[in-house]
């Protein structure tokens, strides 16, 4: 998590500056994005994925009797419905894992990391009225 938002700044970056407790926060504010995406793509499945596999049942009994490819390109063809809900759990899943590839393998860029920090500002901001801030911006190390 930490090497996430560890980059190589210009001395002239105002993101090269930041006191440890607001990359804490950008820390949590990005954790919080992570598990928000995959709880999205969790429920996208459960929801639209389910119900196209509902209208694929006949095509999957057809499969586990005998699978050709035929029958597999027929399926999708013919539930144009099934067919686009599955790529949207499909499409969105793979998107996320790429977003989330991409970060791991090469840090958050600038332009990312600049939006989180201005989102942890306005929370920061708002105070206790805005619905994050306990969870971003409250320390469990120190009392508010």
């Amino acid at each position: 998590m930490g090497r996430l938002l560890k980059d190589k700044t210009h001395p002239t970056d105002p993101m090269a500056y930041q006191d440890p407790q607001l990359k804490a926060e950008i820390g949590r504010l990005h954790q919080l994005t992570v598990y928000g995406r995959w709880l999205f793509v969790f429920c996208l499945w459960i929801t639209v994925g389910l119900l196209s596999f509902m209208g694929l049942r006949s095509s999957i009994d057809l499969w586990l009797e005998y699978f050709t490819w035929a029958a597999f390109r027929a399926a999708f063809r013919y539930n144009g419905l099934a067919t686009a809900g599955l790529g949207l759990c499909l499409g969105t899943t793979l998107a996320v894992l790429l977003w989330q590839s991409r970060n791991i393998l090469f840090g958050l860029p600038k332009q990312e990391r600049t939006r989180l920090r201005q989102r942890v500002m306005k929370i920061r901001q708002q105070g206790h009225n805005h619905p994050l801030w306990k969870l971003v911006c409250q320390s469990k190390s120190r009392p508010q």
